[in-house]
């Protein structure tokens, strides 16, 4: 027995009597009712997935039920039951939102692959809807994490620009910073959010595939194109294409993107014919384009006509409020994907993750805490989980000399971090580690173990 729920409208009771035994055999819940008026009412009661509609039914007809029913719930599959002859009724019902028609006497194996064929085309227009919906609730503007004031105006600027008619994005950052991010949050949060997002690393593609990975291509346009290929701008049509390291992008594709940007059409390698495309473009880049120009490697109109709108997203160095938060968010993350139960950072640890400058920003912060829930076991990630690059940066410290914080520390805490440093700066070995804090290897050992180093 399966779960979809059929009902058949029909003013026959042979009819009704029939489908009904034949689709019960199968395992559907059936219901039969001989008016589209009492169709009606079970319909707004229980929600059919499917309904067989007769088109010709006293009272209301089968066109008009069908109106009402797509009405009261469009996600609802209706297959018509037509007599022969009218074909033109029918094809008004498909007009009208109808799945299919099924012609009197109909056969009923015939009718179960129409059914099963409906409601399958019913199932996938569902998990699509759904794939869409997650998507769009995990890749916009609302899932970026941003405490600092730096990251919460980049934020309402996206939803601004987000909303507008804005044709192309400038996203300027460090490599890291989460310029694809905000590139998803870009389309996601905008009405093109039904169409296509396309993505292109420029750095990563080589010169003489790059345009053709773009426009397209037309068959035998060069050795390898066996067959007509559409570029991203021709996929995308409607929705967005980001161009990552755009500052790497070859001069002569520069010039054909600047046609795109300036025209909104391009033609195929080898096409002699425009195809003309609505696409929102967001280009990032971690480059300083100017020094770019002036180094000729960019073209100056290009740049200008990319960077009618920018967003600089800042170092993570220069948004320290949102250290512990992003930590934190990787935390519930990770968690969740390798079943860990972590609840937060020890004191020392914590001290590190924000005295740290984070050079490889975001995305180096997002895999300290991946390896560090990997390696965890308990409920805290300690200190000792943290990189050795990480543990050899000593904070808190001027021209070598100690700064007491103004809430004051806990010494154990500072020499537990000490000792851990030198073993970090000795690649483990115990004397070089003792030596740089003026120990002899006994009283250096003895730490170690009163710290559980050893």
């Amino acid at each position: 027995m399966n779960n979809y729920r059929v009902l058949v409208v029909d003013d026959e009771h042979l009819i009704r009597w029939s489908l009904e035994q034949s689709l019960k055999k199968q395992g559907y819940h059936v219901q039969t009712v001989g008016s589209g008026e009492e169709a009606l009412d079970y319909v707004r009661s229980d929600s059919p997935d499917l309904v067989f509609l007769d088109i010709q039914l006293p009272g209301i007809d089968g066109i008009e039920t069908l109106e009402k029913i797509k009405e009261i719930d469009s996600d609802i599959s209706v297959i018509m039951i037509t007599a022969l002859g009218v074909l033109e009724t029918a094809v008004k019902a498909m007009q009208l939102g109808a799945y299919d028609y099924i012609n009197k006497p109909f056969n009923l194996d015939e009718l179960s692959v129409v059914l099963r064929k409906a409601l399958e085309t019913q199932a996938l227009k569902k998990e699509v809807e759904h794939l869409r919906t997650e998507k769009k609730r995990t890749q916009s503007s609302s899932r970026i994490v941003a405490e600092s004031s730096h990251m919460k105006n980049v934020l309402d600027m996206v939803s601004k620009i987000a909303q507008s008619d804005a044709a192309t994005v400038l996203v300027q950052g460090e490599s890291g910073t989460g310029k694809e991010l905000v590139a998803r949050a870009l389309h996601y949060d905008s009405p093109r959010s039904e169409q296509p997002f396309m993505a292109i690393n420029c750095a990563a593609v080589p010169e003489t595939l790059l345009e053709s990975e773009l426009m397209g291509h037309e068959k035998g346009s060069f050795t390898d194109a066996k067959a007509q290929k559409k570029g991203l701008f021709e996929l995308a049509n409607g929705g967005t294409v980001f161009l990552d390291e755009i500052g790497d992008m070859p001069m002569g594709t520069q010039a054909k993107l600047l046609r795109v940007l300036e025209e909104r059409s391009f033609r195929r390698i080898g096409g002699t014919k425009d195809i003309h495309v609505d696409v929102r473009i967001v280009a990032a880049t971690n480059k300083e384009l100017l020094k770019a120009i002036d180094d000729g490697t960019f073209r100056k109109d290009l740049y200008y006509r990319i960077q009618v709108i920018p967003i600089y997203l800042p170092p993570l160095r220069e948004r320290p409020d949102d250290i512990l938060a992003l930590a934190h968010h990787f935390v519930q993350h990770f968690n969740a994907e390798f079943g860990k139960n972590v609840t937060g950072f020890s004191t020392s640890a914590e001290r590190y993750l924000l005295d740290y400058d984070w050079p490889g920003n975001i995305r180096e912060l997002r895999n300290v805490i991946e390896r560090a829930i990997i390696l965890e076991s308990g409920d805290t990630l300690k200190l000792e989980l943290l990189p050795r690059e990480m543990l050899s940066q000593t904070p808190a410290t001027t021209n070598g000399n100690f700064q007491l914080p103004p809430e004051g520390i806990d010494i154990e805490v500072v020499e537990k971090q000490l000792i851990q440093q030198a073993l970090a700066l000795s690649n483990g070995n115990q004397s070089q580690a003792a030596r740089k804090l003026h120990l002899g290897i006994d009283a250096f050992r003895y730490r170690m173990k009163k710290f559980g180093l050893l």
